[in-house]
């Protein structure tokens, strides 16, 4: 999961728990607002200004080629942060990428980079369930864990991104491994021990002292995604459990070498919106 600090103040409670739906949905945009600089400051050398990184285990487009020869391509990514994959298409990959996010502190965070490296990347401030583009306006839409694992119902991305695409077009999208949601959320040898149902689907939620939800992340079982892409009327062409490469020592999160060795730690999806 992609949880992480908050205010020693504002933070009464953390643990898996139902929470109304429009508020856990509505927490993210909050979240990231307030956590977008710190978030950088820890994964930005990662991350790279430029680059489009699949996830922790450092699997990137220019290696995986998951979103297939982009040149000239529209492409929308969802859920962008400050827009590193984005930028990295406009500027390698030779695509017409556009970028949304519902923080307004990470497109903040997009902007400084563009002027950081002198880029110019097109952003959009946008809810990943009502996204403002017309049907079939993109070729390729992606995101690298964005906006799926922080909404109570992801089914409506998934109508929404089918809605945009034209046919033909390829949606494919990287969250936490649902594995992943039945064991603690900790790099060491003591994230190896099962300690939660696979199939509990309670978020991880954090909550202020006045019961305010201040972040919420959501389990999706395997067949939940599959189920999801299909009833949005995509096809499923395949799934990617990127392994763990020799030699990467980083940690990130519940992410590690550790863990890695043996537990899947990402989920990639590829579907397509069918020609008919």
């Amino acid at each position: 999961m992609a949880h992480g600090p908050q205010d020693d103040d504002a933070l009464a409670d953390a643990g898996y728990h139902d929470v109304p739906a429009e508020a856990g949905g509505r927490a993210a945009r909050g979240w990231w607002d307030a956590n977008a600089a710190e978030y950088l400051d820890e994964h930005g050398d990662f991350l790279g200004p430029a680059d489009l990184l699949w996830c922790p285990e450092g699997l990137r487009e220019s290696q995986a080629r998951l979103l297939g020869d982009v040149r000239g391509a529209r492409v929308l990514e969802v859920g962008a942060g400050a827009a590193q994959g984005s930028r990295w298409l406009r500027t390698v990959a030779g695509a017409q990428a556009v970028a949304t996010d519902v923080s307004a502190g990470m497109l903040a965070a997009a902007a400084r980079l563009d002027a950081a490296v002198g880029t110019r990347t097109p952003v959009v401030q946008a809810d990943a369930r009502v996204l403002p583009f017309a049907d079939a306006s993109f070729d390729v839409v992606f995101t690298a864990f964005g906006a799926l694992p922080f909404v109570p119902d992801p089914e409506r991305v998934h109508r929404e991104v089918a809605r945009v695409l034209r046919p033909g077009g390829s949606w494919v999208f990287s969250v936490t491994h649902p594995l992943r949601w039945a064991f603690p959320d900790d790099p060491s040898e003591h994230g190896l021990t099962a300690t939660r149902s696979y199939f509990d689907r309670r978020p991880y939620v954090e909550t202020a002292a006045d019961g305010r939800v201040l972040y919420a992340e959501y389990h999706r079982t395997v067949a939940d995604h599959v189920a999801d892409v299909v009833g949005a009327g995509l096809v499923l062409d395949g799934l990617v459990e990127p392994e763990w490469p020799a030699g990467h020592e980083r940690v990130w999160g519940g992410w590690g070498p550790v863990r890695g060795a043996r537990l899947p730690g990402t989920l990639i999806v590829r579907t397509h919106r069918p020609l008919a």
